[in-house]
């Protein structure tokens, strides 16, 4: 009776330890069937939260993919760093929106933090880049940061990325560097800039993707385990992204790809391991205003 009841108390403490799911922020889809769902989409099983959390804390390295607009993902991305840190310590988290010459000012936020110093301005003293909304991504930022794991940049610097643009340097590997990936990332580039940009400077384009994308996967394998790495979702898809850096580098095992998406964009099942559908925000006509 005694171990039963232990066993129970134990049950009640896991229940209790993940911390409850946020409400939804954004407008749109709120009637929607798959509004929350979460599924594996290699078995097409539908998860709750809690076993989400079970099957990526297994995983040394966990890639989330993001719209980076929306707030429901990043409170969605907060409550995944509050929940498996209730499962495993965390190793690291990893950030798109980091570049290096940012290291040093957020480790020295991190050791302030730690010590009990009040940073009034946090966006400042980490010298936040402004096309990244802080509103969005300020709460993720003071969570970690108070937290013992570092918080580490997974992005290039823009010289890095200067360079890269007119040099366009060759990627080592074969999956990376397929026709199969190349063509719809070259699609993707050309459709994000509205079909303005012009067709010679396509491939320098895909050269900064692919590089950051393999910049990603060189910290994500240096990085302390288990790592987490928030980017956008097309940065961390299987068939497309960081994942296939990850095989080039001699890392195919052990990632685990849950992309964030709002309802009504599926998600295909060769891009990821799991997809969680968010409220949505509002549709921009982003090329409107580039054509302007």
């Amino acid at each position: 009776m005694r171990f039963f009841v232990l066993l129970c108390s134990l049950a009640l403490a896991a229940c209790q330890s993940v911390p409850p799911l946020p409400a939804w922020q954004s407008p749109e889809g709120l009637e929607h069937a798959d509004l929350g769902v979460i599924r594996d989409l290699r078995s097409g099983e539908q998860l709750t939260p809690r076993q989400l959390i079970e099957r990526l804390a297994k995983a040394p390295r966990v890639l989330v993919g993001e719209q980076h607009d929306n707030p429901d993902q990043h409170a969605l991305q907060l409550w995944l760093l509050q929940a498996l840190v209730a499962q495993r310590a965390q190793g690291s988290l990893l950030l798109e929106m980091l570049n290096p010459d940012q290291q040093a000012k957020v480790e020295q936020a991190r050791v302030a933090m730690a010590a009990g110093q009040p940073l009034a301005d946090l966006p400042g003293a980490l010298a936040w880049q402004q096309n990244w909304d802080w509103a969005l991504y300020g709460p993720i930022l003071r969570y970690a940061l108070a937290q013992p794991y570092p918080v580490l940049s997974a992005n290039l610097d823009r010289g890095e990325i200067m360079q890269i643009y007119a040099a366009r340097p060759a990627l080592s590997g074969t999956a990376s560097t397929a026709a199969v990936v190349r063509a719809p990332l070259l699609a993707q580039i050309r459709e994000s800039h509205c079909g303005l940009l012009p067709e010679d400077q396509l491939p320098a384009m895909l050269a900064v993707q692919q590089q950051r994308d393999r910049r990603m996967a060189e910290r994500l394998l240096a990085a302390p385990e288990p790592a987490i790495l928030f980017a956008g979702a097309f940065h961390v898809r299987r068939d497309l992204g960081v994942p296939l850096h990850l095989a080039d580098l001699g890392a195919a095992q052990g990632s685990q790809v849950l992309i964030l998406t709002e309802v009504g964009k599926p998600v295909a099942a060769e891009t990821a391991d799991f997809v969680w559908y968010s409220a949505a925000q509002p549709e921009q006509d982003h090329c409107a205003k580039l054509r302007r």
